[in-house]
């Protein structure tokens, strides 16, 4: 057996001594464990403890996260104590995101994420600006789950961070906080950041902007037309989600996209925006070779609400797939058709 005081700090010796007397039976069992030189029996006594959820036993748990020699022990401990959400326990969670094991460093950034209370959010800011940038996407990604009012400030700033993973965290935080000083970085971002990720990120985060927002608009007829296929196909999504009137005819465009992806998307946004403009662009769909875009072709065709896509539909009407003409009934009917 090791002496306790020597491998863990003062809390951990204190476990051993007269306060212990006063828990429960399993608890100083699990507390005379620590003193193990097993550490697996030390991680087994840091779970048999946590299952208690008692705070008298934080300190201990804390203690075990900061300095038992196991990574195995830190890493348990880190689990449990996601379960707790107070700033000594935060504070511990934070520091561990340094540890020199990756994996304690991922179970503490998990139960970091986990955080529910928003008074957990100062903590989380002060390690905001850390140099590490592992640090610092595990801090905005808690602050994210937190959708704290005050975590816009470091979102903010992160938005211009070297690290793409942390501007995506950061991307996430202002898209969860919809706060309109985020939408000219958001813009920006969507349009001039050189990874793919994070523009895909920014032009999905602009969907809680106004329609007629010429930065925002003019931000995502950008990425309509980006190099990566995944951005062009968020931008068709966010277009027809804010109903942009002035979209039209660059979504017509897209319906001729080399991905059947950014094709669909564009389909279903021109059907939202019902342009009636977009009807015969539609109606070519109907005849393509992949069902989802018959299918949603089909659809926008029945929102837009002209009458030069009863013929074309009814025809759809023997598709192949049912999805497909299901989805042709629905139009026929929006269209005041009798499909009988």
């Amino acid at each position: 057996m090791t002496d306790i005081s020597v491998s863990l700090p003062r809390a951990v010796a204190d476990a051993s001594r007269d306060w212990a007397t006063d828990l429960p039976v399993e608890a100083q069992a699990a507390l005379a464990r620590l003193a193990s030189d097993d550490a697996t029996v030390r991680r087994i006594a840091v779970i048999d403890l946590g299952d208690l959820e008692d705070p008298a036993l934080l300190p201990v748990l804390i203690a075990a996260l900061r300095h038992d020699p196991s990574a195995e022990v830190r890493r348990e401990a880190a689990v449990v104590l996601a379960a707790w959400e107070q700033d000594d326990v935060v504070e511990a969670l934070c520091s561990a995101l340094l540890d020199d094991d990756p994996s304690v460093r991922e179970a503490a950034a998990d139960a970091l994420s986990q955080l529910k209370e928003g008074a957990c959010a100062p903590v989380l800011r002060r390690w905001a600006t850390r140099p590490e940038p592992f640090v610092r996407r595990a801090v905005l990604r808690g602050l994210r789950e937190l959708r704290d009012a005050t975590a816009l400030e470091p979102a903010l700033l992160a938005l211009a961070d070297p690290d793409a993973e942390v501007r995506l965290e950061a991307v996430a935080v202002l898209g969860w906080l919809k706060e309109a000083r985020a939408l000219a970085p958001l813009a920006a971002l969507a349009a001039e950041d050189p990874h793919a990720d994070v523009r895909r990120a920014a032009t999905g985060a602009l969907g809680f902007a106004s329609s007629d927002d010429t930065q925002v608009v003019t931000a995502l007829l950008h990425a309509l037309r980006d190099a990566d296929w995944q951005v062009r196909e968020e931008a068709a999504t966010t277009l027809g989600k804010l109903r942009v009137p002035q979209a039209s005819e660059a979504l017509v465009a897209a319906l001729a996209d080399d991905y059947w992806q950014v094709r669909l998307r564009a389909a279903r946004a021109l059907g939202r925006i019902g342009n009636r403009a977009a009807t015969g662009a539609l109606i070519v769909l109907l005849t393509h070779a992949i069902s989802n875009l018959r299918k949603e072709a089909a659809l926008a065709l029945g929102e837009l609400g002209s009458a030069d896509a009863i013929a074309p539909l009814q025809a759809a009407l023997e598709d192949r797939d049912p999805e497909v003409r299901k989805a042709v009934r629905i139009a026929l009917q929006q269209l005041g058709h009798n499909t009988a």
